[in-house]
């Protein structure tokens, strides 16, 4: 166990006293000060300011100023948005824009992407992916009668490189992959993967869900070509937030959207019947934007920005090593098993522990430990860690929650089973 993170309370308190990034964590909104909140990788917490700035949208953008506001910032916000999103990610500002979900979005690019590649019929990806992930390509591959190739992980933690490598021929249209792994965190090697499928005259397009604001970013190094992402998770946007899409720029003219709406329309307010798509990033709009979830989202980000993700990337190591370390000295005699990646250059932000009675074990944490972390089938308790409002005191205590309701058998006390949101 590393000899330079904190094994007792009095350490991770003393640790987060000199913690720069800690006077964030009053940034967000606590009503429950006893909570220990370790689901920011499902639903980050809400940013004091975003009460306020809805507030302001509802009662004055829409109340008083009404269809005059979309020429007073609406109509650009998902532009403006992406451009902020975009420093995150390692992106330019023109190749970032906010939109739809992160699902609809997915189907857009991974069509594009498919309709780009003509007489290419593969589409690969890994069983790592999200299941939704899995769901839209089935689909894809039925409307387009192409194959969609699944590559199983050796252990279910690490992710599939070397076979995703040496599955790439000259008939694969896209190698489409989670960054960060929903369920390990376990994270790729972007670049590496990104030159393997250009080699093989295949596009990359990229879910960045569990990594976008956890994770360094490096869309443009890495040459990646697509990428997609959630709004709700460590940017910290707010439930069901809209999502954003990455088009490399040079493809933004070559790539066409498949649900053509009049917010891709070259000259929308022109109402022609037949459709021209705009030059530019805008041409993957469909629909009207959602103004009330878009500007939620913009708190958070901007908390991202003032902290740097440098900044944030140490510290989530920092707490995830202890986390780690307090598993291996504590947690593991007790039936804990590590379902991340043990070395952290691999790992992103959070981290999943099995355990055989990992259901009545996250209840009881819940119920009775004041830890709110989350469970994902058959038997992880995913643990995660929001460097902005996380602190070493945080993980500290839930270690020692983890240890007393095996210890003291709580979780006996709860039945195996679940309800429909786990």
């Amino acid at each position: 166990m590393p000899t330079n993170i904190p094994r007792s309370m009095m350490e991770a308190v003393a640790r987060d006293a000199i913690d720069p990034l800690a006077p964030l964590r009053t940034r967000f909104a606590h009503p429950d000060p006893a909570l220990i909140y370790l689901d920011g990788n499902s639903l980050g917490r809400m940013p004091v300011t975003t009460a306020a700035l809805m507030q302001d949208v509802v009662a004055y953008q829409w109340g008083d100023r009404l269809i005059r506001a979309w020429n007073e910032g609406w109509f650009t916000l998902p532009e403006r948005l992406g451009g902020k999103i975009a420093q995150l990610i390692g992106a330019q500002a023109d190749e970032v824009i906010v939109a739809d979900s992160t699902s609809v979005n997915l189907y857009k690019l991974a069509t594009a992407a498919l309709r780009a590649r003509s007489g290419r019929t593969r589409i690969l990806t890994d069983d790592g992916n999200f299941p939704s992930d899995l769901y839209i390509l089935q689909g894809i591959a039925q409307e387009h009668g192409a194959t969609l190739e699944v590559i199983a992980s050796a252990d279910g933690i690490h992710g599939s490189a070397g076979a995703l490598m040496g599955a790439l021929g000259g008939d694969v249209a896209l190698l489409t992959l989670s960054h960060t792994l929903y369920k390990s965190a376990y994270t790729y090697d972007m670049a590496a993967l990104t030159t393997a499928a250009h080699n093989a005259g295949a596009l990359t397009l990229w879910d960045l869900s569990h990594a976008a604001g956890a994770v360094p970013v490096a869309l443009n190094a890495a040459g990646a070509d697509l990428a997609v992402g959630c709004c709700y998770k460590y940017l910290n946007g707010g439930p069901g937030a809209p999502a954003f899409l990455y088009v490399r720029r040079d493809l933004q003219t070559q790539l066409f959207n498949p649900i053509q709406g009049w917010m891709g329309q070259r000259n929308l307010f022109a109402f022609e019947g037949d459709y021209a798509p705009v030059d530019g990033l805008r041409r993957f709009l469909s629909g009207s934007p959602p103004v009330l979830s878009l500007a939620a989202i913009e708190p958070g980000v901007d908390l991202l920005l003032e902290a740097g993700m440098d900044a944030l990337r140490a510290k989530s190591l920092a707490l995830s090593e202890m986390l780690i370390g307090l598993w291996e000295e504590r947690l593991a005699p007790l039936g804990y098993r590590l379902q991340s990646p043990r070395d952290g250059a691999w790992r992103g932000s959070h981290v999943g522990l099995g355990h055989d009675e990992a259901w009545r074990i996250d209840q009881a944490l819940i119920h009775q430990a004041g830890v709110l972390p989350d469970f994902r089938q058959p038997d992880t308790i995913r643990l995660g860690i929001a460097p902005l409002y996380n602190s070493f005191a945080d993980i500290y205590a839930a270690v020692a929650a983890l240890q007393r309701v095996v210890e003291e058998r709580l979780y006996t006390q709860y039945a195996a089973a679940r309800p429909a949101v786990t």
